[in-house]
């Protein structure tokens, strides 16, 4: 056993220091990147933040809204090929550019995703996903898929240490997506007591892909779009969402209503709901590490997606970036105390 002392931070433990600015408004900022790739020879070009890969969120319905506004999603594993492919059969070409097919790392997985990549040979992203990217077999099923499709851009994940994320990297991946418990339907950090606060992570994960040439993923714990500024502020090159995008028009999860009010529901894809639905329960051997909550209900999600744009653009201009590749070489991140937190939480 051995502990480490070093401080790690989260999202609530630190704010931007704002600094002298050129800028005249929040409409001279651009958002949009361009990545090239470690592995694929594709290039993309938008706005880096990723509807999540869960089945109230990751949504066709999602897809086709965010790749409107240049934003990306990862659609969610569970939808049969036949919706698959009447989902592609009226897709354009540069919405290609905006969705992943997801998928797991088992054989019926496998089997899966190459019928869908066959059917739909414009699809370029294909997203691995589990909960614990530190296993080998993990690891060998990222260098299978690059062999099987040494083209498309490949995002695995998720890991939460430099070390790892270099690993995902030379066995094939592109993109890492870094963030273990930070989700709010996760409960792994309160099941298993594994985890990493979201902040640091991001920092010391975004070294090390930088420095082979890769690129990752913020997934999970942002609450708000000042968390989100914070994350590409930390280096993320792509910011995932969950919780945000819940509840909209456009997102999955049934519709609630209570004291006249109207919800739907949102729940971990590792929550008991999920499990049951997908898998026909929780296995005997595991625990359920999501919950199901029940969210407010939004309307469409544009006017949150104007929201989160309008909230990164104002902290560009706040430290004087001009463009979103710009914000975290003009980041400097102070320390915020416990009383000063508490506050800021409220």
């Amino acid at each position: 056993m051995r502990i480490e002392y070093d401080i790690k931070l989260g999202f609530k433990d630190v704010m931007f220091r704002p600094k002298r600015s050129t800028l005249k408004s929040r409409s001279e900022v651009s958002l949009e990147r361009e990545f090239k790739f470690l592995h694929s020879p594709e290039t993309w070009t938008g706005i880096p933040i990723m509807a999540a890969n869960m089945d109230t969120v990751g949504t066709f319905e999602m897809a086709l809204a965010l790749s409107e506004k240049k934003l990306f999603t990862a659609i969610h594993k569970h939808y049969s090929l036949s919706k698959w492919n009447n989902f592609t059969s009226n897709l354009t070409k540069d919405k290609n550019n905006f969705i992943a097919v997801s998928t797991g790392i088992g054989q019926n997985d496998s089997d899966k995703l190459a019928k869908i990549i066959q059917q739909n040979p414009n699809i370029k992203f294909i997203c691995i996903d589990v909960a614990n990217g530190y296993s080998e077999h993990f690891a060998n099923f990222v260098k299978q898929t690059r062999e099987l499709y040494p083209k498309k851009v490949i995002i695995a994940g998720n890991v939460v240490t430099g070390e790892m994320v270099e690993e995902l990297l030379l066995c094939g991946a592109d993109i890492v997506k870094v963030g273990i418990g930070p989700g709010s339907v996760c409960t792994t950090r309160v099941k298993t007591g594994v985890g990493y606060p979201q902040l640091s992570a991001i920092i010391e994960c975004a070294d090390a892909a930088h420095g082979l040439g890769g690129q990752i993923i913020s997934d999970g714990g942002c609450t708000t779009p000042g968390d989100i500024a914070k994350a590409f502020g930390a280096g993320a090159d792509f910011v995932m969402l969950g919780g945000m995008l819940a509840g909209h028009d456009e997102s999955g999860g049934k519709i609630i209503e209570s004291n006249g009010k109207t919800y739907k529901q949102f729940y971990g894809m590792s929550s008991s709901t999920a499990m049951d639905k997908h898998v026909g329960g929780v296995a005997n051997y595991r625990a359920s590490e999501g919950k199901t909550v029940e969210v407010l209900y939004k309307g469409a999600v544009e006017n949150t997606l104007q929201d989160i744009l309008g909230g990164i653009r104002s902290t560009c201009t706040y430290v004087g970036a001009s463009r979103l590749k710009e914000l975290t070489k003009r980041t400097t991140f102070i320390r915020v105390n416990e009383q000063e937190n508490t506050i800021y939480s409220k």
